[in-house]
């Protein structure tokens, strides 16, 4: 990376989209070197941890340079790319760079950092541009030479010698005596010191803990650490390695964090359908529905929605720090969407307030976004309640790990035709099984049994809809 230096030359720094995030990958440059730009204009797409992000210039230019390659991932607050705005003025949204200052000797204190420049509204400046200054390194003191002094007179051979302490009383012992005491967890100021000029020897310290002093083994020479290996080689037609980074990278962060942190329970119920199935094509016929997404998955979100209001517990989170349980009384409810940069989770924003065409609205909405690539960072945060939906890839139920910072996740399985008993009759009918995890600190078997029920006895008889909401 060059740096420019001309003064009619700004330079656009990597941003912080305000989920506190460290670093991007620039996936897509939108210009290139002698293009101009406009204020608001997007010049790259980028990925975070989160989600792709397009990012739009803050001023009118022409693009002298771009920094780095696109697959580059990228430190918040670097310059990515260089603009001569020659000719307008100096936008407001970030200062010039202060000019390089001399170095200073080692001795010399450094000048303080500069102050927080500003920035375009919704952008922040990484935290891990700010640098201390260099300290000074402190003069040892009279005691601490004297404990050297202490050491290296033990070591060559002349015999042990007392180590004076300045300050506050403390125990007079060797450095080995204290590792002794540490290892044993013996209090040093708890032992009766019998060594010339009041030193505690390893006698007194084997005395305070009733050990005798053959009983303890001499800690083992350290043995040095081999050198780590070289990567291994291996054969490219055979084997493809895809680095693991942006939201594959924080999936994988998240789920282990998850599934160690909170201890996760699983109920399953098989559930007949059949209902809700002819309940969702009798709303693909309904004028209110015109060009919404109408699907079961709409439904099971509707039931699960319900089902929470019956049981307001179940919408709660673990604040480790505080040890509380904080319910919420609202749903940020979650949809599980895998997309080609791995699987995120959008959640709809009050999804408990929306009357059911709303719902299937931003469904829908969710959906597109995801698919398309351009889910926002803020979508993705303050879930409560998650739905994934495994039946579309075939799959009868699973195990789902809880999206972190919620207490339950329900998992739907593929609808097909089975046997069944109706009306004291095997009949072919839809079915499905539902799995739902919970975190067991705070939902116990009872809780999570009910909702479950619950969602299973509306998509049973799904005129309850009516009746529960």
């Amino acid at each position: 990376m060059t740096t420019m230096t001309n003064a009619s030359v700004r330079e656009f720094k990597m941003p912080d989209v305000g989920e506190g995030l460290t670093e991007a990958e620039i996936l897509k440059w939108y210009v290139q070197p002698g293009d101009t730009v406009t204020d608001g204009q997007v010049v790259c797409e980028v990925e975070t941890a989160k989600a792709a992000v397009e990012l739009p210039i803050p001023y009118d230019g022409v693009v002298r340079e771009l920094h780095f390659p696109e697959g580059t991932t990228v430190d918040v607050g670097t310059s990515i790319i260089a603009v001569d705005v020659t000719g307008g003025a100096a936008p407001a949204t970030e200062a010039p760079a202060p000019a390089a200052e001399p170095e200073r000797a080692p001795e010399e204190p450094a000048a303080e950092p500069p102050a927080r420049q500003p920035v375009l509204v919704g952008y922040g400046v990484a935290t891990s541009s700010t640098r201390r200054r260099p300290r000074k390194p402190a003069a040892p003191d009279a005691a601490a030479q004297q404990v050297v002094a202490a050491v290296q007179q033990e070591l060559n051979g002349h015999g042990p010698a007392p180590v004076p302490v300045a300050g506050a009383p403390r125990p007079l012992a060797k450095p080995p005596v204290r590792k002794l005491a540490k290892d044993l967890g013996v209090d040093l100021a708890t032992v009766t010191p019998t060594g010339p000029d009041g030193i505690i020897t390893r006698e007194d310290v084997h005395a305070a803990v009733a050990v005798p002093p053959q009983a303890v083994p001499e800690a083992p020479a350290a043995v040095p650490a081999p050198a780590p290996a070289a990567p291994a080689s291996y054969d490219t037609t055979r084997e493809t390695r895809i680095p693991v980074k942006g939201v594959r990278k924080a999936t994988a962060a998240a789920m282990v964090g998850s599934a160690f942190t909170a201890p996760h329970v699983t109920e399953f119920v098989t559930v007949d359908v059949t209902r809700t199935m002819k309940l969702v094509e009798e709303l693909k016929q309904d004028k209110e529905f015109t060009g919404l997404r109408v699907n079961p998955l709409l439904l099971i979100a509707k039931a699960l929605l319900v089902a929470i209001r019956r049981n307001p517990d179940i919408n709660a989170s673990w604040d480790e720090a505080a040890q509380e349980i904080v319910v919420k009384h609202y749903v940020n409810l979650g949809i599980a969407a895998a997309t080609p940069r791995g699987l995120i989770v959008p959640n709809i924003k009050d999804a408990h307030a929306k009357t059911l065409p709303e719902l299937a609205g931003s469904l829908g909405e969710l959906v597109s976004t995801a698919r398309e690539g351009k889910t926002s960072p803020a979508a993705m945060q303050g879930g409560t309640v998650t739905i994934t939906n495994v039946g579309v890839f075939g799959v009868d139920t699973g195990t789902p790990i809880l999206n972190p910072g919620e207490s339950a996740i329900l998992a739907v399985g593929a609808i097909k035709p089975q046997p069944w008993v109706h009306k004291g009759k095997v009949k072919p009918r839809q079915v499905t099984t539902l799995a739902l995890s919970f975190d067991h600190r705070l939902v116990d078997g009872e809780l999570g049994s009910k909702v479950l029920a619950d969602v299973a006895a509306i998509l049973e008889q799904p005129k309850r809809l009516i009746s529960w909401a």
